[in-house]
């Protein structure tokens, strides 16, 4: 396993139900946020380690990516602290950068979430091709209470939410469950946590059956409309995000959440 500050990468064999003894091995990248006590929140540095995992991940023999996370949150959103003290034109690019990479990724992306997501952490698992949930957890768009948006994730949220369910979470920032969202497309399947690891597997063995070129032209099928859509939004995305971080409403509400 390979560790950065706030990301660990490692390799990991892939049972193959199809197997036969004389059978290549067949493997998967593991990425894992690794951030625990600030809730993975999305850093510059965090996010540039990921990019660089990805892009090996793009490169090494595997067949598939699982996207984790280590302590009690998948994934809190942006840093605040980072935002605060140094804005977020550069951050919202380099968001905007994984998203893409996710997408394009030619190998599919399995997110194994197991703890609450938040705002900006929602993009990464709607980027992803398959989410698995815990289904004991929440999600919450909270940038509107922020004075913000959620401009960046939504080139990767609105193509897998219903339009409906975009318009209720996005503009109330309420919590909603694992199970609305898989019911509103947001993730594929929740099950308890005790079972996460178990369901995963049972992607990941199904994709360990495809060939590395099949998988990659279906992906590559799956997302060619929003990779599309993404290309022609993500610099108006990048330049509203970044001006609504740097706006005084939306800075004084989040000193007022860090002031907690």
């Amino acid at each position: 396993m390979t560790t950065l500050s706030q990301v660990a990468y490692d390799v990991v064999a892939l049972d193959r139900p199809d197997a036969q003894p004389a059978a290549e091995p067949v493997a998967y990248a593991r990425i894992t946020l690794d951030s625990p006590r600030r809730r993975n929140a999305l850093s510059l540095a965090l996010l540039d380690e990921l990019r660089a995992a990805l892009d090996r991940a793009a490169h090494d023999d595997v067949r598939a990516v699982v996207l984790a996370a280590n302590g009690p949150a998948f994934c809190s959103g942006a840093d605040l602290t980072e935002a605060l003290a140094e804005g977020m034109t550069v951050s919202a690019r380099r968001l905007a950068d994984v998203l893409r990479d996710l997408l394009a990724l030619p190998k599919p992306v399995v997110a194994r979430v197991h703890g609450p997501v938040r705002a900006g952490g929602i993009g990464l698992v709607a980027a992803c091709d398959v989410a698995v949930s815990a289904d004991q957890l929440t999600y919450a768009f909270t940038e509107a209470r922020l004075a913000l948006a959620p401009a960046v994730i939504s080139l990767a949220v609105l193509p897998r939410m219903t339009p409906r369910a975009a318009s209720r979470t996005f503009l109330t920032g309420a919590p909603f469950t694992a199970a609305e969202a898989a019911a509103w497309g947001l993730v594929t399947s929740t099950v308890p946590l005790a079972d996460l690891d178990a369901e995963v597997d049972a992607v990941l063995a199904g994709l360990a059956a495809g060939d590395p070129a099949g998988l990659a032209a279906t992906k590559e099928l799956l997302n060619a409309d929003t990779l599309a859509r993404f290309d022609t939004h993500v610099d108006e995305a990048v330049t509203v995000s970044a001006e609504l971080f740097g706006s005084e409403r939306a800075r004084a509400a989040m000193a007022r959440l860090l002031a907690r």
